[in-house]
């Protein structure tokens, strides 16, 4: 009942501000820039694409000046001014820049991996659609690294990931610099109207002053990017351009490892070729159907190591290019930005799941040996995406993973089982701008199908979906935001059961009355989403300072289940959060920026139970020598756990105050240093977390980058750390105990670019974690107040330790009543790439790949006697390395 009134109260709050304000839909600024206006025309003759626009062509339309700072004084006239010209054909769209500087000798032109955005740069922003929301972003360094994104929600989401074909060249002069560009249409999408008004800006970087300017002046006090463009005039009967690309790949792979006795499926050398095809067909000017048949769904750089030892699991980035490209259709996140630490995590689409590890694992008995499947093969994929002229932006994806079996040898007699089903899964989304994009509605459905097999352990069927709605107003400062998911599962009696006491949702929790276990159940069905109310504009002060703020409710039913196909760390929350901002957004004093910031946060049980409560202040602040530094401390008095003990109660845990700080030097000169730490207290010395972190960057040369980050934690918890759970006298005891960790990892990095389109990167990552347990104990009274009366410790004469058991005469009568293992481990990992990328034709590519991972003895988790440095070495650098050697080509046919 409690957790309700909460719910309801925080609710009524969002609807009420959104109310009272809504009435008022003029800008709370007036001096809003007027919307400039470029007039193009068709190219009247050829010109030689050489990076210096100086053909007679040129001269058919006048250049777009008169740029004005964006960063760091808004406002301001820049340190330089650029121009551009805009001409078009049948097939390209043409863009000339000449970018003035009195000092061109102090241009940078460094070099990257393309999406890095090196040096000085000029950029183009294209809303074709004119929908003002989404834009294609074309960005060019002097070196001539290409960079390009697709940015949607109004330019609060730019993805890198989106790669198209386009052309480049540039030009350095007594004057500065100058470019040409050309983009195929068929890498945009638009409407067939055939006299067209798109959305244009154009930003250039001077990268030495770290100032950035812009054709269309957009005052930082406003909310929203691609609504404020400026627009693009004269585009007269463009041909609607009818992409298709088709890319066939092939992929040799040599796998060398230390080979294992008498192990038929590792003796110590497996070789592959793989063959497939990838392609993009548009089925009308502005939508795209993307296809792959045998995917190469293999990463060039490996995931970075974690361990976790609280039960939730890993959250990993999506790598797979076919996955990446055009994601951001497919996001639906159930929080928005404000909502602290895992809130965020909840996705009803997470990719990863598509292709993953397989559920399942062979029964093997001594003697046996088993190969299994590191991932499930993907058969096909193909998604359907783009947005219509009218609003509507979809998006489809489907996808059908291979039956899995894992083959099994005894002497030389072979069987194989299944380790993971025939599965479909599909995605669609839709999304409706109306109002000019002030309001937009929209809805997501996913489903995830399987075939009879491992049925005790897998939903046969997952259903998940969900509405969402946002409005903007007054300038779209102010934006109310509201977004509901459902999900539904269903299978046999033994895979319910699994979900209903899984980590997620523990209903066999003692203390929680309004959830039980109910093993004849064949189906879940779950609820949640978010109401949030933000204003992220106005009228800003002499010193640009500005206020904003964000709150909002988010909450999870009990039988919310959306790990199928999405991503969910827990269930049964509700959750509310408030974030005030004070922000100067023009440089002052010794400050190019600064952010002074005020957070809090609490949560509750759909049983009322108050489960969390904290309080947070940040800065944040950039100096006039682009330093940066920031520094937080959060309060938490209440929280209690509904995790921690795998659905042996919940659990109180201490209170306590966490702090974090970090400096950066200026991230422009050769080398670059940035420090970070943050440290942890509970109260009663019951919590000590401490992390520290460096990052080193150099820059030897334009064409050469490295840097190292490092990073030590140490964390000790007293007492309630989970260890097992055990039967004693018909009851369970839930054991924990004190826990002692260490980690220390390295991330190394080296980018050495030869051409902008012919690369070296390499990638290493050491990682290894020690968590080491003591002081066990038994989970007495786990709501208690008090710390010590939460847990009975076992005394002298209960606790004797054997072959790596720990022995419980919990009655002191001389019989064991019941054991556990020992829980300590020591994960070590590494993970290394050496890849030489060379784009022999725009789209086409050649990869040449060194990888190597470790491969403990024995445990995956290493020696526990060595120390910690000689077990990183010895398991990182020894003779248990996993290479693996491989060559791509690929090759675009482009029509």
């Amino acid at each position: 009942m409690k957790a309700t009134k909460c719910f309801a109260i925080a609710v009524s709050f969002c609807l009420f501000t959104c109310f009272a304000n809504a009435g008022n839909n003029g800008p709370d600024d007036p001096t809003e820039p007027a919307k400039k206006t470029y007039f193009t025309q068709r190219l009247p003759q050829e010109i030689q694409f050489d990076g210096i626009p100086d053909e007679p062509a040129w001269d058919a339309v006048q250049w777009g000046g008169d740029f004005i700072q964006n960063q760091p004084n808004d406002g301001a006239a820049p340190y330089q001014q650029s121009a551009f010209k805009i001409l078009y054909d049948d097939k390209f769209l043409y863009i000339a820049y000449r970018a003035h500087d009195v000092s061109p000798d102090s241009i940078v032109p460094r070099m990257g991996r393309r999406d890095e955005f090196p040096g000085d740069w000029m950029e183009i922003n294209i809303d074709s659609y004119h929908d003002l929301r989404t834009a294609f972003s074309f960005t060019l360094s002097v070196s001539g690294v290409r960079n390009d994104e697709f940015v949607s929600d109004n330019g609060n989401n730019w993805d890198t990931s989106w790669n198209p074909i386009w052309f480049a060249k540039t030009k350095m002069d007594d004057n500065g610099w100058t470019a040409e560009v050309k983009i195929p249409f068929s890498q945009l999408r638009y409407g067939d109207e055939p006299d067209k008004v798109w959305g244009i800006q154009v930003m250039r970087r001077i990268f030495r002053k770290e100032e950035r300017s812009t054709w269309q002046h957009i005052p930082q006090n406003g909310q929203g990017w691609v609504s404020r463009f400026g627009e693009l005039h004269g585009l007269k009967d463009v041909p609607s351009q009818r992409q298709v690309e088709i890319a066939p790949y092939a992929v040799a792979q040599l796998e060398t490892y230390k080979a294992q006795d008498g192990n038929p499926f590792a003796d110590g050398r497996d070789a592959k070729l793989t063959v497939g095809v990838d392609g993009k067909v548009a089925v009308t000017s502005d939508l795209i159907l993307d296809f792959t048949v045998n995917p190469d769904f293999g990463q060039v750089e490996a995931d970075p190591s974690q361990v976790r030892i609280d039960g939730f699991q890993n959250f990993f980035e999506e790598r797979r290019p076919f996955f990446i490209e055009s994601r951001n259709i497919f996001e639906y996140q159930l929080t928005g930005s404000a909502a602290e630490g895992d809130y965020d995590a909840d996705l009803l689409f997470y990719s990863r799941r598509i292709g993953s590890s397989p559920h399942g694992y062979p029964n093997v008995a001594n003697g046996e040996y088993e190969k299994v499947p590191l991932n499930t093969s993907i058969l096909g994929a193909a998604k359907f995406s783009g947005k219509t002229k009218d609003g509507w932006s979809i998006g489809v994806l489907e996808s059908i993973t291979q039956r899995e079996k894992a083959e099994v040898d005894k002497e030389g007699e072979r069987r194989h089982e299944l380790v993971e089903p025939l599965t479909s899964y599909f995605v669609g989304r839709v999304q409706k701008d109306v109002n000019e994009a002030n309001t937009v509605v929209g809805g997501m459905l996913t489903a995830v199908n399987r075939e009879h097999g491992l049925d005790d352990m897998l939903h046969r069927s997952a259903y998940s979906g969900g509405l969402d709605f946002q409005h903007f107003w007054k300038n779209r400062t102010w934006n109310f935001a509201a977004r509901g998911i459902f999900s539904h599962v269903s299978g046999t009696k033994e895979a319910i059961l699994n979900t209903q006491t899984s980590f997620e949702h523990l209903f066999q929790r003692p203390n929680a009355k309004h959830v039980n276990v109910d093993p004849n159940r064949t189906t879940l069905l779950g609820h949640g989403g978010t109401l949030k109310l933000s204003k992220f504009g106005g009228k800003q002060g002499p010193k640009g300072q500005i206020f904003k703020f964000e709150t909002g409710v988010t909450w999870r039913s009990p039988e919310l289940e959306l790990n199928d196909i999405g991503f969910q760390l827990t269930a049964d929350e509700i959750n509310h959060f408030t974030w005030v901002g004070y922000h100067f957004q023009r440089q002052f004093s010794k400050f190019r920026s600064l952010r002074l910031n005020y957070n809090h946060w609490s949560r509750w049980d759909f049983g009322g139970q108050h489960l969390y409560q904290a309080f947070n202040t940040n800065f944040h602040a950039q100096l006039l020598s682009n330093w940066e530094m920031g520094t937080g401390l959060t309060y938490n008095p209440l929280e209690i756990s509904n995790n921690a003990l795998r659905g042996g109660s919940s659990l109180r845990k201490p209170p306590g105050i966490g702090q974090f700080l970090y400096i950066g030097t200026d991230s422009r000169k050769n080398i670059f240093l940035n420090l970070q730490g943050f440290n942890a207290w509970g109260f009663d010395n019951s919590v000590r977390i401490n992390d520290a972190s460096i990052m080193l960057r150099l820059q030897p040369m334009d064409a050469m980058s490295i840097s190292l980050r490092t990073g030590f934690n140490r964390s000790f918890r007293k007492q309630d750390q989970y260890v097992d759970q055990v039967a004693y006298n018909g009851q369970t005891r839930t054991i924990v105990s004190e826990v002692n960790q260490k980690t220390l990892r390295f991330t190394l990095r080296l980018n050495y670019n030869i051409t902008p389109d012919l690369t070296i990167q390499y990638y290493g990552q050491p990682f290894i974690t020690r968590p080491l347990f003591s002081n066990f104990a038994y989970v007495a009274d786990p709501l208690n107040k008090e710390f010590g009366a939460r847990f009975h410790r076992y005394g002298e004469g209960e606790i004797s330790f054997a072959d790596g058991e720990y022995l419980i005469d919990e009655n002191r009568d001389g019989a064991v009543d019941y054991t556990f293992d020992q829980p300590d481990f020591n994960f070590v990992q590494f993970r290394s790439n050496l890849v030489l990328r060379w784009e022999y034709i725009a789209g086409s590519e050649l990869y040449l790949v060194w990888s190597q991972s470790s491969e403990p003895d024995g445990e995956v988790f290493g020696d526990l006697n060595s120390g910690i440095g000689q077990s990183l070495f010895s398991n990182s650098f020894g003779d248990k390395a996993r290479n693996i050697f491989l060559v791509k080509v690929m090759y675009r046919f482009l029509r």
